[in-house]
């Protein structure tokens, strides 16, 4: 066989296994109904979740499952407002993207590698004031952040951040200078007394996902171990995990309340706790979420101990309360300029609020921030220091996204609601073959 066959076997090979998108506005009265079959791999379910997500679909209902060799899913999606998708350019955007990869997204979700960019990524123990020191830091050593995403639960924190030179608007290539931040920021991190070492990386971006980057750096964290008092009245996501031995599998039941990127935050983790989904379901209201998958590990074998599926259990839980910060939402759009980060954030500090989640982006000129966040203590923000911050920050323009309190938490609920019940109850799973 001469290269030219070789070619076209690949090629071959590539249109037999590539996804099949099919796409229908008629079948759901209130919903555009996307399928996409793909051939059985791990990682398969994360690849399609990952590029619904980027293109800011709101999933409102999801079935899986496996026949053979290929996996099919069916996705019930809207945009933000709730209507139904009218845009070609994003099915073929769809398209493109679980084909060659090659169409990408218009969002903060996935970062192309750059020349102009320094990566950072940071994790450490979370505390009142270090995301103010950190930003200190990047500006004495005159570096600009051009993009940022902060995530912390369970008092870890971690960090994906873009720097550039402040001088030269590119990336980052001093030696003696990258070698500088990275002691600095360690030193940050470290802080007093702390028994945790940070991890400081930086490096030339490559093609990376950010939501998916912080959510393996929070895993390797072991955030989803909880720290202080065994008591801890908090309410959390219910999540179940049994096993199911007439089929082989185990199962997975969560219940939360309804948010964007949901789906990708559970089926990130249970990827990268190298299990693979079989079989699943998402049923969604306007306020609730359920979720429930069959899966076996990668060697294809169910959870073999009840200590293993307890952190399954601690790990689902964990993945969607991190981006789930409970506090209160505020945005900042204004003209951008070097320094305003730092500036934003020692304003937070000053006045006892702690920020649990940031994402920071800047375009044309242009920077956007939006923070969750907190007093010191974890409680909620009192009005008056909204009142103060507006009086500090002149003519930045800073919105509060949300009530001067708490989001409510969804009660906890019995076992015995949701044993099996979406996953067979559902009469259009019934047409998958799970029987």
């Amino acid at each position: 066989m001469d290269d030219h066959d070789d070619d076209a076997y690949a090629k071959l090979l590539r249109r037999v296994n590539s996804p099949r998108v099919v796409v229908d506005n008629d079948a759901c009265e209130h919903a555009t109904v996307i399928q996409v079959d793909t051939v059985k791999r791990q990682g398969a379910l994360l690849e399609v979740v990952q590029v619904l997500t980027d293109l800011n679909l709101v999933m409102t209902k999801a079935y899986m499952s496996s026949d053979g060799v290929w996996f099919m899913h069916v996705f019930y999606v809207t945009d933000d407002h709730g209507n139904k998708i009218r845009d070609e350019g994003i099915f073929n955007c769809i398209e493109k993207a679980l084909e060659t990869d090659a169409c990408m997204v218009k969002s903060t979700g996935k970062m192309l590698p750059s020349k102009e960019h320094t990566l950072i990524e940071l994790t450490g123990t979370d505390r009142p004031g270090l995301l103010s020191e950190v930003c200190a830091v990047l500006t004495d050593l005159k570096c600009n952040v051009v993009n940022a995403e902060i995530w912390a639960h369970n008092a870890r924190a971690a960090a994906v951040i873009h720097i550039a030179d402040q001088s030269t608007g590119t990336a980052i290539e001093d030696p003696r200078k990258l070698s500088l931040i990275k002691e600095l920021l360690y030193n940050v991190l470290k802080g007093h007394g702390d028994f945790r070492t940070p991890i400081v990386s930086i490096s030339s971006p490559g093609e990376i996902h950010i939501g998916r980057r912080l959510h393996q750096m929070m895993f390797a964290a072991r955030d989803f171990e909880r720290p202080g008092s065994e008591n801890d009245n908090t309410a959390r996501p219910y999540v179940t995990v049994f096993d199911c031995p007439d089929r082989d599998y185990t199962v997975v039941t969560a219940t939360s309340i309804d948010r964007p990127k949901l789906v990708f935050d559970t089926v990130c983790t249970l990827t990268d706790m190298q299990y693979l989904v079989f079989h699943g379901t998402v049923i969604t209201d306007s306020k609730k979420a359920y979720q429930e998958y069959y899966i076996r590990h990668v060697d294809g074998f169910p959870t073999s101990s009840e200590a293993e599926r307890q952190r399954v259990i601690e790990c689902i839980q964990a993945a969607i309360e991190r981006r789930a910060s409970e506090g209160l939402p505020l945005e900042l759009f204004t003209d951008d300029h070097f320094g305003l980060l730092s500036y934003i954030t020692r304003i937070l500090r000053e006045n006892g609020l702690w920020p649990k989640s940031a994402e920071i982006s800047t375009r044309n000129g242009k920077a956007k921030h939006n923070y969750i966040v907190t007093d010191v203590s974890g409680n909620p923000v009192d009005p008056k220091t909204i009142f103060l911050i507006h009086q500090q920050m002149g003519q930045t323009v800073l919105q509060v996204k949300g009530n001067l309190s708490m989001p409510p938490k969804f009660p906890r609920e019995t076992p015995r609601s949701f044993l099996f019940g979406g996953l067979f109850r559902c009469p259009s799973f019934q047409n998958f073959g799970l029987n």
